[in-house]
């Protein structure tokens, strides 16, 4: 289990898969007028999710107890990969941004010592960390009843989504709360975290159902312990058309929402990343939860799709 983290912005499959902070390949929305930002890759899955990522995020957050967050800002982004698509997407960031802005490394977000050796690289390479996205996640690429689901599927799914999250956001937590700076945390949701059902993949489910609660209750711990210079969010990519997501597109039903309500990574990060950023740009301290498919934008979709047909055969060709 690999783990990406860079300037990157958001998962994949928020709907379907695991996690790739926005996906795969190398699709970006562009700020040209952004000042440079320094990256770290320190794990990820996909190109695009680590291009786009890497062009996506520009802001710092302002709070008491700490130093003003200026440009550049430094941003750490974690995702489930192959460890060996680390270095390939690291050396792409290196060339359109600079070998001095960008670094990657293996971590298994599993692992807590891994994750303690993450914070003490990102450390040694940036020296602080403004905002810290948690993106790492698995379906196991596992689409089948629970019933029918291996052992081993089932404890990737849950130490990665699961434990996984919460070792994250200890040492995001940890590292923040201690240097002059302060910082976010993002937590990315997924299928199933505003409680609907998820058949074929309920494990995954279950596990993004519980990253809303764990937020909340980090949220809570901060204010009681009188943190008042480290935040952690939620953020909601939407169903984006990564290769997680794309293969679980075998009913017809998958096909059929897929078409309608799935975007690539580049037009979720045209909205998602001046969202994001608004946050430390405002010297915003207040947790938020922000969401590229709302239900708005989901129901209207549908009712185009059956009024007129919309988007049919979009993205995979419907039965």
């Amino acid at each position: 289990m690999a783990t990406v983290a860079a300037t990157l912005p958001f998962r994949a499959p928020t709907y379907l898969g695991p996690a790739t902070f926005l996906t795969p390949s190398a699709a970006g929305a562009r700020f040209p007028d952004r000042p440079q930002q320094r990256r770290l890759v320190a794990g990820g899955r996909h190109r695009e999710l680590a291009r786009i990522q890497a062009e996506a995020i520009s802001g710092g957050g302002g709070v008491a107890r700490r130093d003003p967050m200026v440009p550049p800002y430094n941003v750490l982004i974690t995702g489930s990969t192959k460890a060996e698509r680390v270095e390939s997407a690291t050396n792409d960031l290196k060339k359109e941004f600079g070998e001095q802005h960008v670094w990657g490394t293996v971590c298994d977000v599993r692992e807590g010592k891994d994750v303690k050796a993450l914070v003490d690289y990102a450390r040694g390479k940036l020296q602080y960390i403004d905002i810290w996205i948690n993106n790492a996640g698995s379906n196991a690429y596992s689409y089948k009843p629970l019933v029918e689901t291996s052992d081993e599927a089932l404890m990737e799914v849950i130490t990665t989504n699961t434990l996984g999250l919460m070792i994250c956001c200890r040492e995001a937590i940890n590292m923040m709360w201690n240097q002059p700076r302060g910082g976010h945390i993002f937590n990315i949701d997924g299928a199933g975290s505003d409680g609907r059902p998820t058949p074929r993949f309920a494990a995954y489910g279950a596990t993004k159902r519980s990253v809303v609660h764990l937020t909340k209750s980090l949220q809570a711990e901060l204010q009681m312990n009188e943190v008042n210079n480290v935040v952690v969010h939620n953020l909601s990519p939407g169903m984006v058309t990564t290769d997680l997501l794309m293969s679980g597109a075998t009913t017809k039903q998958a096909k059929f929402f897929i078409n309608i309500l799935a975007e690539p990574p580049d037009v979720v990060a045209d909205y998602l990343v001046p969202n994001v950023r608004a946050i430390p740009t405002n010297q915003s301290m207040k947790p938020t939860y922000i969401r590229f498919l709302t239900g708005l934008k989901a129901y209207s979709r549908i009712f185009s799709r059956l009024a007129f047909g919309a988007r049919r055969n979009k993205y995979v060709v419907e039965d």
